[in-house]
């Protein structure tokens, strides 16, 4: 150490020690400093995530746990456990076949078709509870326009309803699929835009066919996408509320969070019951964690580029074309026809006469005062979500990616990043709402609450988009950074932030997207004076008020369609690659 200290400080003489031991006292209380300000960012997003849910269990275990005994005294809660699973792994299924074939396929876009890659993310766009009643509209037994047209055919001219029934289960199920796929799609186009084309021409090189490069080499340098992917359609499947809400309570199809809603809508509320019925899907996202920790390992195996010529070029494919464009025709383009034919029809028929259609639903839309302030709210709700959610998953990914030496408060933070998406958001909307109608926060009725509870679902998200970006790039552009001199915040200011631009914007995209059409949080923490776009439109559709239903739906699905074209713009054209 002595030669060390006189090597580094030839001409200091005695104060070459000094100088060191003042270096190591600066190093440690900036250490030390750091450790404190991470601490303090934990413990508000574990009282942001866990008190809400720590309210609820309170209640499942007060009396002698009274909320487990009414939970699961009944036997039928355990063939609403199986049907959860069944939606679940039924749509994860649908949902990473067609994900990860979509991203390759536009991966191999011929250059004029580039444009095409934004489509598998539609279905996103076009908000849950919106495409559920466009489907609906399409292929209800009796009055579905899409069944009408099918019994005109010789196969089924013989039937009165039908020849599709879409409150079945594996309606519900192909349904939700079409709808996780968008989110498959978001990660595995993300690790696919990582993946240097060195790679895949050596395997071209090497007589493998394009098969044998994406099962080969493609497929393994995909696992944190995958992984990432798959576990978030997961907890996404088993915590669906729109689809099994509106397609299988009146044919007796329940999930966990049906049943946790209709604990939450009766009179008397029980929350206590809602808190246990929800308590397996703490379980499932509990080991849907621990799963991904699992297969990833070590992030750093999966970075396939250091930056230097780097390119992610692919062979073109005209098939590529053919399986987008089907894939969004199905998907998006069929439930938007039939809001759309229902909004312009004075009622919703198994017929239609065009000399009927008229803008009357969507002039009730804009005549309605609760609708156009629902409306306001969504919008302000959300940005300001967006705004606040981004740069927290920013700090969180960060922190997860590169925060080795604090171990500890790491792996906590890992946990309590990953908590919302095992939880449904009908269980957070009454976490929050018992939350924030006591001392010391009393926000019920207020957009305050709406925001908080925004940002807590969002979180995994902004986390996970921005690590997968993280995880691609690399840890070279920032130890460049740090041995020219530059601090933390200037390394994330000037090299980091621009190099993820384009991932930035698919998240905030993806963000407000989610939250503009959010309801089942807000149908909880809504009040009779704050409403949001979902909720209004729920409860139109439950007093049978169609056209204005489909006309409320069409412009949900066009504000946050212009909330992604301005996040595409935000980010570049290639932001597309991320969304």
């Amino acid at each position: 150490m002595t030669a060390t200290v006189e090597q580094a400080f030839p001409d200091a003489g005695s104060d070459g020690g000094g100088r060191l031991s003042g270096l190591r006292t600066s190093t440690r209380a900036r250490s030390t400093s750091s450790r404190v300000a991470l601490g303090a960012f934990v413990l508000v997003l574990a009282y942001l995530v866990l008190v809400p849910l720590f309210k609820l269990q309170q209640l499942a275990v007060a009396d002698d746990f009274r909320g487990y005994r009414v939970a699961f005294g009944d036997g039928r809660i355990w063939e609403t456990v199986r049907t959860t699973v069944y939606l679940a792994v039924g749509s994860l299924a649908i949902a990473m076949v067609l994900g990860t074939g979509l991203a390759f396929a536009a991966s191999r876009l011929p250059v004029r078709w580039r444009g095409l890659r934004s489509l598998p993310v539609l279905p996103i766009v076009v908000p849950g509870i919106a495409s559920v009643t466009g489907w609906i509209f399409l292929l209800s037994p009796r009055p579905g326009y899409l069944n009408a047209a099918l019994r005109n055919l010789p196969w089924w001219n013989h039937l009165e309803q039908g020849p599709v029934d879409v409150y079945s289960l594996p309606w519900i199920i192909l349904i939700t699929g079409f709808g996780l796929t968008s989110f498959v799609y978001l990660f595995v186009s993300s690790g696919l835009s990582g993946i240097s084309s060195e790679h895949v021409e050596a395997a071209e090189v090497a007589g493998s066919s394009s098969i044998g490069v994406f099962f080969r080499v493609i497929l393994p340098l995909l696992r944190p996408a995958l992984v990432y992917g798959a576990g978030i359609a997961l907890l996404l499947g088993l915590g669906q509320f729109a689809p099994p809400l509106l397609l299988g309570t009146n044919t007796g199809i329940s999930v966990l969070t049906t049943d946790m809603y209709a604990a939450t809508s009766q009179s008397p509320v029980d929350y206590g019951a809602a808190a246990a019925i929800g308590s397996p899907l703490l379980v499932f996202g509990l080991l849907v964690v621990i799963g991904q920790k699992a297969f990833l390992g070590d992030q750093a195996r999966f970075v396939t580029h250091g930056g230097k010529g780097f390119q992610a070029r692919r062979r073109s494919s005209p098939l590529s074309v053919l399986a987008i464009v089907l894939y969004c025709l199905v998907a998006t383009v069929l439930p938007i026809t039939g809001l759309l034919l229902v909004a312009l029809s004075p009622f919703w028929s198994g017929t239609l006469d065009p000399g009927t259609f008229s803008l009357d639903s969507f002039r009730t839309v804009f005549g309605q005062s609760d609708i156009v302030t629902a409306i306001l709210t969504s919008l302000t709700a959300s940005l300001l979500a967006v705004l606040i959610v981004v740069p927290i998953g920013f700090v969180c990914a960060s922190v997860l990616l590169r925060g080795q030496r604090f171990r500890i408060l790491r792996q906590v933070l890992d946990y309590l990043v990953a908590v919302p998406l095992g939880i449904p958001a009908v269980v957070f909307g009454a976490g929050f709402l018992l939350t924030y109608s006591a001392p010391p926060f009393i926000l019920y009725g207020t957009k305050s609450v709406i925001v908080l509870v925004y940002v807590t679902i969002m979180l995994p998200f902004a986390t996970r988009m921005l690590l997968t970006g993280m995880t691609a790039l690399g840890s070279s552009y920032i130890e460049a950074s740090r041995v020219s001199g530059a601090g933390l915040l200037g390394t994330n200011l000037r090299i980091l932030a621009p190099l993820l631009r384009s991932t930035a914007a698919g998240a905030v995209a993806l963000i407000f997207v989610l939250l503009a059409q959010e309801f089942g949080a807000s149908l909880l923490v809504r009040s009779s004076t704050t409403q949001v776009m979902g909720t209004v439109l729920f409860d139109y559709y439950t007093n049978g008020a169609y056209p204005t239903v489909a006309a409320v739906a069409l412009i949900m699905t066009a504000v946050t369609a212009a909330g992604v074209v301005v996040a595409l713009v935000l980010g570049g054209r290639n932001a597309l690659d991320k969304l």
